[in-house]
């Protein structure tokens, strides 16, 4: 006995969704790969998917966000395109940004990235191992103004340690 369309598609989503969660953009899509596919049961599968709320992009980007920052320390741009790599609208988008940014949670994220890589590589003592810190805290996405505060400080805590142990010797 053949499948209908809206079953072949609702198994294939299914399947999709078992793998991995995705935003409802993200599942059209992919459910639109196929060549058997049609459009209008799609539509009919993702409805009835955030009927059984097995579909919801809040819920999904902040999972996704907390996810992220739990692995690794980023700023609000790296995770803002991490987002919107996902295909989500840019209101949930904004809206998870502001939720998880709230407050001194980003200054708390990149003084955890700050520590994991000096505690890797060590403190910088040099212009160029300043640059790559000021590189690496940009790449993770954080504010132009907070990693120049931050690198000031460090560089400041440097000097003050090396001074005291300095006027000891």
């Amino acid at each position: 006995m053949a499948a209908t369309p809206y079953e072949k598609t609702m198994e294939r989503a299914l399947k999709l969704l078992s793998f991995k969660p995705r935003s409802i953009a993200e599942l059209r899509e992919r459910l639109l790969e196929k060549e058997w596919a049609d459009a209008a049961v799609v539509e009919q599968v993702i409805t009835r998917l955030i009927e059984l709320r097995y579909l919801d992009d809040e819920q999904f980007a902040a999972s996704y966000a907390s996810s992220r920052l739990t692995v690794r320390p980023l700023g609000r741009t790296r995770l803002r395109r991490d987002l919107q790599r996902k295909k989500l609208p840019n209101e949930v988008t904004e809206q998870t940004l502001d939720q998880i940014y709230d407050g001194d949670a980003e200054t708390e994220l990149i003084d955890r990235a700050i520590a994991k890589r000096l505690r890797l590589k060590g403190t910088p003592n040099t212009p160029e191992a300043t640059k790559k810190l000021f590189d690496y805290l940009m790449r993770r996405g954080f504010n132009y103004d907070l990693v120049r505060r931050k690198i000031r400080e460090a560089a400041k805590a440097v000097d003050s340690s090396e001074e005291e142990g300095f006027g000891e010797a």
